[in-house]
């Protein structure tokens, strides 16, 4: 049962919150699983000593994320080598409902020429002008998500406190 709206609660609510809402921790093949439905995400990485963020379109080749930019840009000189995290969601505002997914990793340039033409073969189409024949690859080390599900309410809202 839920306590009275501004009580104290102690311990940690698991399960359905008051709101009618749960909060879920997925697991990593859920994490990519969601990933790989969605066709842009944001990477992440430091640009000048400070914290950049793009909105790219990117691919999911065998775990890996894989992004097609320009060789000479901004993008592909600062994530050469470098640990960068890469984040996608999916958000119903109305239902006040979505999941999200943040993996961090290292990011290489791709140089393998048999893999460049593998990789031109997974349909990865730059949104953005100009030549983008450069491919980079995030390899997860880390990876978190979590989704904000909306519940039917039935009754009373139970949650169980530990």
């Amino acid at each position: 049962m839920c306590p009275p709206r501004g009580a104290p609660v102690t311990g940690i609510l698991h399960g359905m919150d008051c709101n009618g809402t749960t909060l879920e921790n997925l697991s990593r093949e859920e994490c990519l699983r969601l990933v790989g439905q969605v066709p842009v995400g944001r990477i992440v990485y430091t640009r000048q000593a400070l914290p950049a963020v793009e909105l790219v379109n990117f691919a999911l080749r065998d775990g890996d994320i894989i992004i097609r930019t320009d060789a000479s840009g901004k993008l592909a000189a600062a994530t050469r080598g470098a640990v960068v995290a890469f984040e996608a969601d999916s958000v119903n505002g109305a239902a006040h409902a979505g999941w999200s997914v943040t993996v961090v990793g290292y990011s290489e340039a791709v140089t393998d020429a048999e893999e460049v033409r593998q990789l031109e073969q997974l349909g990865l189409i730059p949104w953005a002008p100009g030549k983008r024949d450069h491919f980079i690859r995030i390899s997860p080390t880390i990876v978190n998500g979590r989704r904000l599900a909306a519940q039917r309410m039935t009754g009373e809202c139970d949650a169980t406190a530990v």
